[in-house]
């Protein structure tokens, strides 16, 4: 099943998307579904792209997020990272994003050349978390995945190295983060290790992987996370991007006024945004 957040007579409804319309669900948003399940309202109403907003908004702590998780992005980055280059970790590195990033699948990301000159894509997959728990075996952690969506890491790489190594900073920009276009059950999505991932700027793919490239696969990442804290309905983690950013090209190329990024999955649809000033 597809669950979506929709724009309905001036507000947004949760709801499921049911071939070329959208039956609402008795919810205040996909949060209170993901927590505490929800009745359909017997009320469709028809589906079109510029109705969605992005799945997820209200979040009980920052977005947590997982970085180098494709071995092909680790090494590209090599001796690019300004002096901040590490030895290839043995556990997955995570660290997190403020929530005032997200922004619907088709919103345009809020580009400011005084905040970064340095805007880069990482395409992602990211899941939500659909029960409690806490030391998740690793053989049990997809029981614990509720869905699966996409997200663009847009990431400010200056700032991302001007506070000490530490991420937050450089991943936490109000307005760049797109997410969507829906979420989609784990039991649809079946094995999470068999997701074509692509991010394309201006129609020029520059991201193009499956998830069976994961340095840590998804179910190492629940377990390794949970590990002494607590997971619960409605976390939103990002997995990983793969290689192709704008930072470890040569020469390097960050996004501009004007580019359209295209995040897109055979199994997770498609988010497409426009960069403009704000």
């Amino acid at each position: 099943m597809k669950y979506v957040m929709v724009e309905d007579a001036g507000s947004e409804r949760p709801g499921v998307l049911d071939g070329d319309s959208v039956l609402l669900l008795d919810a205040t948003d996909l949060t209170e579904v993901i927590e505490s399940g929800a009745a359909p309202t017997g009320v469709k109403v028809p589906f079109a792209e510029e109705l969605l907003r992005a799945p997820l908004r209200r979040f009980r702590r920052d977005i947590l997020c997982t970085g180098w998780n494709y071995w092909d992005h680790f090494e590209e980055s090599k001796g690019k990272r300004e002096g901040q280059d590490v030895d290839r970790p043995e556990h997955p590195t995570f660290f997190t994003k403020g929530p005032d990033v997200v922004i619907g699948p088709y919103d345009d990301i809020a580009w400011d050349p005084a905040i970064s000159a340095k805007w880069d894509y990482e395409a992602e997959v990211a899941l939500v978390i659909g029960r409690t728990g806490k030391n998740i075996a690793v053989d049990e952690a997809l029981d614990h995945v509720w869905g699966y969506t996409l997200a663009n890491d847009v990431s400010q790489r200056d700032l991302q190295r001007a506070h000490g190594g530490q991420w937050l900073k450089g991943k936490s920009v109000d307005d760049t983060m797109p997410l969507g276009p829906w979420i989609v059950t784990a039991d649809e999505v079946g094995d999470p290790q068999d997701i074509h991932l692509q991010c394309l700027v201006n129609d020029d793919v520059r991201q193009d992987a499956s998830t069976r490239q994961m340095a840590f696969d998804v179910a190492t990442l629940i377990s390794e996370l949970s590990f002494g804290m607590t997971l619960r309905p409605g976390d939103l983690l990002l997995t990983g991007t793969p290689a192709g950013i704008g930072n470890a090209r040569e020469p390097q190329v960050f996004l501009q006024e004007g580019d359209v990024v295209v995040t897109r999955s055979d199994k997770l649809g498609t988010l497409r945004n426009r960069v403009v000033r704000a």
